[in-house]
């Protein structure tokens, strides 16, 4: 905790004890309902407001995180910077954004930083224990306090450069996002073909891909690709064309993508 103290830069240094302490969570969604939960669970002080009592809020805080939609993340921002000081320490909770957003902040003389928890959030109050958190800071102390702050609140921090924070994003929106996206059009294909409880019976197919993938990476492909079958994928293609022929161009460009996994299994040492 003293090499915290050490580096901080811009603000003053903390007590050893109550570094983080009050917490001020701005924005009463599913995210910011959900950072309240974890942090009353291990005994931070927090005191969750919407953006009306946001300043309020934030005055009797050392931290404000900012828990809005990333739009929303300049304004906020504004609003609670006549806080600093008291206010040391701002942060929002987007993966995307960068810290520019939190100018008026630091104009103010706060250090900024951001979490963004790699988890889905699909309801206030989400569990976010062991999940992993993306951290960055606008200096060495603000660091810090993003990894030991996402600590306290029993995530798994690791630090995502600011100049690559979209390509980040970008990824774990495919991974989460644009899946929901994939299962969704295999479902409705069901549908369409009078199969009902499509959910129902996908399901356990897409745990038990998932957790293959998890385990084992790209040796997880089966199916026609991963076994060089081109005349059953030619049979999907016309299927699809009579069937749902808007999903031609998604079938093809994941078909092509799998190919390349495929070849590079193929290629790798046993």
């Amino acid at each position: 905790m003293r090499e915290l103290e050490r580096d901080l830069t811009g603000a003053a240094a903390l007590d050893a004890e109550d570094w983080l302490l009050p917490l001020a969570v701005i924005g009463a969604g599913r995210a910011g309902r959900s950072i309240a939960a974890a942090a009353e669970r291990v005994g931070v002080p927090v005191e969750l407001a919407g953006r009306d009592r946001a300043l309020d809020a934030s005055r009797r805080a050392h931290v404000a995180l900012l828990c809005v939609p990333d739009a929303a993340i300049p304004e906020a921002c504004a609003t609670i910077a006549a806080a600093a000081p008291p206010l040391r320490f701002v942060g929002h909770l987007s993966g995307a954004t960068t810290l520019d957003a939190l100018a008026p902040a630091r104009e103010r003389g706060a250090e900024v930083f951001s979490l963004h928890p790699l988890q889905t959030i699909p309801q206030g109050g989400a569990d976010l224990t062991g999940a992993p958190c993306a951290v960055s800071g606008s200096s060495p102390g603000a660091l810090r306090l993003a990894e030991q702050l996402a600590g306290r609140l029993g995530m798994r921090p690791f630090r995502v450069p600011e100049e690559r924070r979209a390509a980040y994003h970008a990824a774990a929106s495919i991974a989460s996002n644009l899946l929901v996206a994939l299962e969704e059009s295999a479902a409705e294909l069901l549908d369409r073909i009078g199969i009902e409880d499509a959910r129902e019976l996908l399901a356990p197919l897409v745990l038990r891909t998932a957790a293959n993938w998890a385990e084992r990476g790209p040796q997880a492909l089966t199916g026609p690709i991963a076994r060089g079958d081109d005349a059953t994928v030619e049979r999907h293609l016309t299927a699809l064309r009579d069937t749902a022929p808007e999903l031609l161009p998604l079938y093809e460009a994941l078909a092509e993508r799998a190919r390349e996994l495929a070849r590079s299994v193929a290629k790798a040492p046993a």
